[in-house]
């Protein structure tokens, strides 16, 4: 047995040498190492017939074998993935150090705060106590006012250092300290995976928003970005340096002129006139602050002033902190003045809102700078090889572009024709700036014709809109009008219909990229067309559009919503020329207890075939509303002999364009869902009961649990149940007759357009043939279970089901079959 067990000993340890005699460790001079690096920057996992070809070609590694060489391979793969993976999780170490710094910081900051308040408060109870006579209004709100600065005291440099000193301690005060109550912005916490912390003024004077966050860029790159806020800033029109000249600390003052442009046709554009001061502190940070001064300033063109209201900027600006290890520390605070008593009653929330302001200026600054830290970390590789740089630059010139028309500024050669008071599309005439100088018709076709128009909507998802009129063009789009449009890019504009054209459909769309918040994406968008003429139905005729869509997040509290584009070439290059249209939703602040009196809602600009609301929906849905304001601007080149013709055909598609808008926007109003319920009717409380006497009778169970058998509390607990329930005809072309709340809600449509869809419509091909291959079973049998699926909405989403239910309804007796009923349980969105 001892023998036995000795021979076994022995035969384990030659097989064990004999393993270790073939892998053994070989030692690599320090010319095979540079072979061997060399084939692995080419080839990092050669193959065995590779392998074998490199020992033969190279002399100096004719002493290893092919399997020492494969481990050499592993191994420096495994070293380069564990640098790799070293190397970001150094990076995210800092990353969350900083973030915990900040937050930190922040926490201080709002415990000083909370401080600050109880003092406050103990001294308004002592007040209280104290007080002999009546008491007035002693709120605890931190007002901010800040005392504008005069010219007279900028008369010399001296006095601009101790303007510009002001504004440096009283900006780091609401930047680090407590000068304004700053609550958190709504759906953006702070945390290691968000942008930043957003917060947004409370009981101050103005509107005001502040954003802290971290940045991979080096302070110096930041100060360059942001002071040149007509890259980043969308509303920025001009921005022109009068004065500059160095201060006694090393830093320099600037005195600015700056023009904005009104978001919408219905409120007038801004300008301002402010100090701004670039420093250093002693710990290293680079502060750039501005504030407004008083007295009008020397405007670049009176004339063109004169279209502006001057608003005021309270101390504002950017600190930026250097963070070991590289990278920067941001702190953003914007805060403005706007002057809201110039504009419409009805739109006054929009110049009040912090959330507005934070979206357009404050979180948009440290989103940009973001965005060129992660295009310069090069990460990302962009579509049709274009560089970053050039796309961010077409989604600049197509927002910029459609501001211009917006706004239409005289100095920029527009000029509105006139129009009487009852007008409700405005038609304005500038100079065609974009086509090419050599072209042989350019002595033709030297304007474009713009028709614009904004409206109120009423309880209409700003976000669900657009991405409506994205996905779905042709619902509002005339194809025709594009081919004529698109004409333009040749310099050989024909009257649109001369030569007909229809659209076959086919709406495809290519990403080019989008920002790493996806709050922005840029695409082309092809629009395949054929002509109608014989002669030419075999002429392809795809039109090309550039398109920037922005703000269908619905999380982003605050941000409006745009889709603009512009007709390109097939293959457009970089300096394309491009004629902006499109739309912009704006969102005002959501407010309880609205009424939006008639005299009111005429001061809007919307077209007289708008819709209205019955008395009884009317009342329930503005008493707590969410409005916003829709902007329409549509671009039309055109020869001189043509102006009256363009002008009549662009008023008239415009219009047709509002009124396809407004029967989207009343399609997927939550109002429109509710304006049923409130009126039901004996039929609707009569389908209820048949409804839930059926289900009990085909399914054994209770539809609802309700504690009143009435006919009103069934159809009450019918419409709030959580299930998505649907009732459908059984005639030759069976049509969706009844749902309830969360059907409409799966569907995204109305009762009243309910009756437009088909049953198999909503179901998917998979779902389709389910339904179908079980319908002898419903008939037969009286109900059917359904396994899960897909069901598409109206608006072409997806929403999935974990099981439906099928059964069929009698009316009364059980021999007369009224409808089939679906209930599609725990259904939600993909």
């Amino acid at each position: 047995m001892a023998t036995v067990a000795q021979q076994h000993r022995d035969g384990s340890n030659r097989s064990v040498d004999k393993h270790m005699e073939a892998g053994k460790y070989a030692r690599y001079t320090a010319e095979q190492v540079e072979a061997l690096e060399r084939v692995y920057a080419e080839y990092p996992k050669p193959s065995s017939l590779r392998r074998h070809q490199l020992i033969r070609e190279c002399p100096i590694l004719a002493n290893i074998e092919s399997k020492q060489i494969k481990v050499w391979f592993q191994n420096r793969r495994c070293r380069e993935k564990q640098r790799k993976e070293s190397s970001r999780l150094q990076t995210v170490n800092r990353k969350l150090s900083a973030m915990n710094k900040l937050l930190m910081e922040e926490n201080e900051r709002l415990q000083k705060q909370v401080s600050q308040l109880v003092s406050e408060n103990g001294h308004m109870r002592q007040h209280l106590h104290t007080a002999s006579g009546p008491v007035g209004d002693a709120s605890c709100k931190s007002a901010v006012t800040t005392p504008q600065r005069s010219l007279r005291d900028a008369s010399n440099p001296a006095g601009l250092l101790s303007i510009a000193e002001g504004t440096l301690a009283e900006f780091l005060s609401k930047a680090t300290g407590t000068a304004i109550d700053w609550v958190q912005m709504p759906g953006m916490k702070p945390g290691p995976g968000s942008a930043g912390i957003f917060t947004i003024s409370q009981h101050c004077g103005g509107v005001a928003a502040r954003a802290c966050g971290l940045v991979s860029l080096e302070p110096t790159k930041i100060v360059e970005i942001l002071k040149d806020r007509t890259s980043w800033y969308r509303d920025c029109r001009s921005l022109e340096v009068f004065t500059m000249f160095p201060a006694g600390n090393g830093g320099t003052i600037e005195l600015l002129y700056m023009q904005t442009y009104a978001p919408t046709t219905l409120v007038p554009p801004h300008d301002f006139w402010t100090l701004r001061y670039t420093t250093a502190l002693d710990n290293g940070s680079l502060v750039v602050c501005e504030q407004s001064l008083s007295g009008s300033g020397a405007a670049p063109n009176g004339t063109a002033a004169s279209q502006f209201i001057r608003a005021e900027m309270l101390p504002s600006g950017y600190l930026i902190r250097p963070c070991e290890g590289g990278g920067s520390i941001i702190h953003i605070v914007d805060h403005l003045n706007l002057e809201a008593w110039n504009v419409p009653e009805v739109l006054r929330p929009l110049y009040k809102s912090s959330k507005f302001l934070a979206q357009k200026m404050t979180i948009s600054a440290l989103r940009y700078i973001r965005q060129i830290a992660h295009d310069l970390s090069g990460e990302i590789v962009h579509a049709i090889s274009r560089q970053p740089a050039v796309l961010r630059t077409f989604s600049h010139r197509l927002s910029r572009g459609f501001n211009d028309v917006v706004n239409g500024f005289s100095d920029d050669g527009w000029s509105l024709i006139p129009c009487n008071d009852t007008e409700d599309v405005i038609i304005a005439i500038g100079p065609l700036k974009n086509l090419s100088a050599t072209s042989t018709n350019v002595s033709l076709i030297g304007s474009v014709l713009c028709a614009k128009a904004s409206m109120l909507l009423q309880n209409v998802p700003p976000a669900m809109l657009v991405r409506f009129l994205r996905e779905h063009r042709s619902e509002w789009a005339d194809f025709s009008v594009d081919a004529y449009l698109a004409s333009a890019l040749k310099n050989a504009c024909v009257y649109p219909c001369m030569r007909p054209t229809r659209f076959t459909g086919s709406h495809i769309a290519m990403q080019l990229c989008h920002t790493i918040e996806h709050e922005e994406m840029l695409e082309v968008v092809r629009l395949e067309g054929q002509f109608l003429s014989h002669e030419d139905a075999f002429v392809s005729r795809d039109i090309y559009l550039l398109q920037m869509c922005s703000g269908i997040e619905e999380d982003d509290v605050g941000a409006c919503a745009e889709l603009i584009f512009a007709p390109i070439d097939e293959m457009f290059p970089d300096d394309a020329h491009l004629l902006p249209s499109g739309f912009r939703i704006i969102p005002l602040d959501q407010k309880s207890d609205l009424f939006v009196s008639d005299e009111l809602s005429d001061s809007i600009l919307r077209p007289k075939s708008g819709f209205t609301m019955s008395s009884n929906s009317t009342s329930s849905s503005t008493r707590c509303s969410s409005r916003s304001v829709l902007t329409i601007a549509f671009q039309f080149p055109f020869e001189s002999s043509l102006q009256e013709n363009v002008a009549t055909m662009a008023r008239q598609y415009v219009r047709s364009v509002i009124s396809s808008v407004q029967r989207v926007a009343m399609a997927i109003s939550p109002a429109a869902t509710r304006t049923r319920l409130s009126v039901a009717s004996p039929e609707d409380q009569t389908l209820a009961h048949w409804l839930c006497q059926s289900y009990s009778y085909h399914i054994g169970f209770q539809l609802l649990k309700v504690e009143s058998e009435s006919s009103q509390a069934l159809l009450k607990a019918l419409w709030q149940h959580p299930d998505a329930i649907l009732c459908c005809s059984l005639k030759a072309a069976p049509v969706y007759t009844f749902a309830n709340k969360s059907g409409l809600d799966m569907l995204e449509t109305t009762l009243d357009s309910l009756q437009d869809i088909t049953m198999d419509k909503i179901f998917d091909d998979p779902g389709r043939k389910a339904l179908f291959s079980e319908f002898p079973t419903i008939m037969q049998q009286g109900f059917v279970n359904l396994p899960g699926g897909i069901c598409i909405s109206t608006l072409g989403r997806n929403a999935s089901y974990e099981h439906a239910v099928v059964w069929k309804v009698f009316s009364g007796e059980e021999t007369d079959v009224h409808c089939l009923a679906f209930s599609f349980v725990n259904w939600c969105f993909v």
